[in-house]
């Protein structure tokens, strides 16, 4: 018998045993998906819950990893990886993969939204279009976006990952992608772990090299955008790409 079959035989009756009105699905046929919480919302995808636990509980545990029951400790669905969900009392391979499909539908429903708004000359649009794709990775990934001469996107590209320190950056690397691409503007992306996008001292020396580099090629860097947690940092639009 499989993890999920065993699951759904011990389901707790937990749920059944709440007032009516408070009861997920109950709620919601009565006052709309709108009325849900975040758990309970979750609670009515997973359907189901394990022994002595109801599917309320398992969603709590997955908002809420740690012993912390306050807002802040509230963990993003989207930052579980499908070995860390297995790990957990109560969730078999079928949850993990539904969970999993529900975190990429909602980045891909994110980004349809902020494509329709997407211009290369403004980087709150670029920032509300890559957001969802980079806010919850737990290392640096750096984006190249590849522009021609109508400032409209041609390439993108990973230039690296992993590394916490932007001074480790080649250009060589980078502009090896741009002219390959006969890229006219360049847009660099990247994330901060920490959630705070406010550059560091090689964030702006890189970047300065960058484009120092890339007037010499004939490639100029138009911008770059360092995403954190739902927020963002431009250093064009912090004037810290003048010429020195």
């Amino acid at each position: 018998m499989s993890c999920e079959s065993k699951e759904n035989m011990n389901q707790s009756n937990t749920m059944r045993e709440m007032p009516k009105d408070e009861r997920p699905y109950e709620k919601c046929e009565r006052f709309g998906a709108g009325s849900l919480t975040d758990i309970e919302l979750l609670a009515v995808l997973l359907r189901t819950g394990t022994k002595g636990e109801s599917a309320l509980d398992l969603a709590r545990k997955l908002f809420y990893p740690g012993e912390g029951t306050q807002p802040q400790a509230k963990a993003h669905l989207q930052s579980w990886t499908k070995e860390e969900l297995l790990k957990i009392s109560g969730i078999g391979r079928v949850k993990a993969i539904q969970i999993l499909c529900l975190c990429e539908l909602s980045k891909r429903m994110s980004q349809l939204s902020a494509r329709e708004d997407l211009d290369f000359s403004r980087p709150d649009t670029i920032a509300a279009y890559y957001m969802e794709d980079m806010r919850y990775y737990r290392q640096e990934h750096l984006k190249l976006l590849m522009l021609n001469t109508r400032s409209r996107l041609i390439g993108e590209s990973e230039i690296s990952r992993g590394t916490v320190n932007m001074s480790v950056i080649s250009p060589r690397e980078l502009f090896i992608e741009a002219l390959q691409k006969n890229a006219v503007y360049i847009i660099l992306l990247h994330n901060h772990p920490s959630g705070d996008p406010m550059p560091s001292r090689e964030d702006i020396l890189v970047t300065q090299r960058i484009r120092e580099g890339g007037s010499l090629l004939g490639i100029e860097l138009l911008d770059h955008i360092i995403i954190g947690d739902n927020c963002y940092v431009s250093l064009a639009e912090q004037k810290l790409l003048k010429e020195k």
